[in-house]
């Protein structure tokens, strides 16, 4: 509390400054200013980022008018003959809208939770990995493949898996196994996908639950060993209740992008044999937008993408609030 020094003629705190006389309102603006006099330095680092944001994130933004309108190359984003939700109805009707949806969904959720389980159990494993050197090494080991580019990896994935001269499909011919297509053949490419993908940021996502488990209380380690508890039991009673908030919270970020694919690896990726379950919504953007100039159209698509995984982000924040009491707001 702000303690009160008594005058014969004013009553002023502690701090010296003068509060406002009873019954008389502050000007508008004089806490924000107190504040920014208070706390400018903080705000002088923290503006270059607010400054890229804005840039970057907030002003493009003005560009989704072309959703509505009938983009004029004339114009540019400012002009246009306005067409309300007409592009929306063309791609609700038009015969890509299933196919595109069901491939993204598909896609996406095999992502997701192949991508949100395997670092937790890698999490849990290397937690387990006795010796500081061992753990490091192990550690480092598993996220260095995060720093690979896309097209390296895509690379890999051709020389590996190519039909004629691949080295798993080699592997596989000595063993009788012929006529093995992983990068032409449509069932195989969600799978190549999302094993590939885990297998590059498995080990970069679970630092984040690892620096959760270095924050468990080691008495707690300690209390369970001399009770008698194995290292499941560990896991299971000590660990993973340290990391369900963590969790909670990851979970929410990713339900945000369950329509987002990654364009890059997606495309690199496409031939047309397996293009009937390879197009997503990124990827026919792409087509339509930059490569037909169809920048209306491409951009309502965009924005019904956005919109969907926003709706997914509320929805799951709103469960996982009620259902574990963490959330991001």
């Amino acid at each position: 509390m702000t303690a009160v020094l008594q005058d014969d003629d004013r009553t002023t705190t502690a701090t010296g400054a003068e509060p406002a006389p009873p019954g008389r309102p502050r000007p508008p603006g004089a806490r924000l200013r107190r504040h920014l006099g208070r706390q400018w330095q903080l705000w002088a680092l923290m503006a270059p980022a607010i400054a890229f944001t804005l840039v970057f994130a907030y002003v493009p933004m003005y560009g989704l008018q072309l959703a509505f309108r009938r983009f004029d190359f004339e114009a540019g984003l400012t002009g246009g003959e306005w067409v309300g939700l007409f592009y929306f109805e063309q791609f609700f009707s038009s015969p890509q809208f299933w196919p595109l949806l069901r491939n993204t969904a598909v896609i996406s959720v095999s992502t997701l939770v192949g991508g949100f389980i395997a670092p937790i159990v890698l999490a849990l494993l290397i937690n387990q990995v006795v010796g500081r050197r061992r753990k490091r090494f192990t550690q480092t080991a598993t996220y260095l493949p995060h720093f690979i580019s896309i097209v390296v990896v895509v690379g890999m994935l051709q020389v590996f898996l190519s039909p004629s001269n691949g080295l798993v499909t080699q592997l596989l011919e000595r063993v009788g196994i012929t006529g093995v297509n992983f990068l032409g053949d449509p069932s195989s490419f969600v799978p190549v996908y999302v094993i590939s993908e885990v297998w590059q940021h498995c080990g970069w996502n679970s630092i984040i639950y690892l620096a959760a488990l270095a924050s468990v209380d080691t008495q707690l380690y300690e209390a369970a060993r001399i009770d008698g508890a194995n290292r499941w039991q560990i896991i299971r009673n000590v660990d993973l209740p340290a990391l369900v908030p963590t969790m909670v919270v990851l979970f929410i970020l990713n339900m945000g992008g369950v329509l987002a694919t990654g364009f890059e690896k997606i495309f690199l990726m496409q031939n047309t044999l397996n293009l009937p379950v390879s197009e997503v919504i990124a990827t026919y953007v792409y087509k339509i937008g930059i490569v037909g100039n169809q920048f209306s159209y491409a951009t309502a698509i965009g924005l019904f993408n956005t919109v969907v995984n926003f709706a997914f982000l509320l929805v799951a924040n709103s469960v996982a609030k009620r259902v574990s009491s963490t959330s991001l707001w």
